[in-house]
Formats: structure tokens, sequence, C-alpha cells
């Protein structure tokens, strides 16, 4: 990751090395997977590239279903096939490239609200109704 960030700036491991005050030869043990940066160098290299330190690090990102508004996580993600997850959708809105029901926005919202254990219906319906608007299976809905 750090290898292709630093390339597409047009730098040099001394170059970098100098931007984030350490050696050229930490930069090529950190591109090589020998080791990780400190904390404190992540951030710099997170500003330097406008990237997250989760993404730096490999780590799968959590996100929200674009269809539910649900928090992702991995062991939720929906399968686009029986060899990949889609990150964009939990496996209860999304199954094998399609979406598991022909529902619209409103009975969506429906479908939600007794899962968010609020106790007024009518509020917790205008809430999905401002988050579920601006998924992206709704968007152009």
């Amino acid at each position: 990751m750090l290898l292709n960030l630093r390339k597409r700036q047009g730098l040099s491991q001394d170059g970098l090395a100098e931007k984030l005050f350490v050696t050229r030869q930490a930069v090529s043990r950190w591109e090589c997977g020998e080791t990780v940066p400190n904390i404190d160098t992540l951030k710099l290299i997170s500003t330097r590239f406008d990237i997250g330190i989760n993404e730096l690090l490999g780590i799968p990102l959590s996100g929200t279903c674009q269809s539910c508004g649900m928090p992702l996580g991995q062991e939720i993600f929906a399968e686009e096939d029986e060899n990949s997850l889609n990150p964009n959708y939990c496996k209860w809105c999304y199954e094998n490239g399609t979406f598991t029901s022909d529902c619209t926005m409103d009975e969506m919202i429906e479908q939600c609200i007794p899962h968010m254990g609020w106790e007024d219906p009518e509020k917790c319906r205008k809430f999905l109704r401002g988050v579920l608007v601006n998924l992206e299976r709704w968007r152009s809905a």
C-alpha cells in the first residue's frame, strides 16, 4: 500500500523518509512488510496521503449497509457470489448480486423500525427516512 502511495506522489524512499522524519531504511522495511510504522508516523502518513489509518494497515473498512443503514462489519457483508463479499450491503438486504426484497424505501423503513428499539415509532420513522434517502439504493429511487 505505502509503496503504491509513494510512487503515485512521485516520491523516492529518501523523499518520503525526509517528509516523515525517518530513515530511508525505515521506509524500505515498511514497504517490504518487515515492520509497521508507529502510531505517530501512521498519523503523518495518513495526513500526507489523505488515507485512513485502517486502510493503510489493510484493515477492512466497516461502513453502513447502502440499503437499510445498518452498521456493517465483515461478518455480515452480503455475498456477491460464493467466492466474494459485497461490503456495500448486509446479508439481509443483498444476496448473489441482487436485493433480497423488492420493497420501497417506505417498506424498508417499516421493516427496520422494530429492530431499532425506539419507544416512539414516528420519531424512528423520521430518523430512518433521513438516513435511507442518502443511501446508494434509494438515491436514485
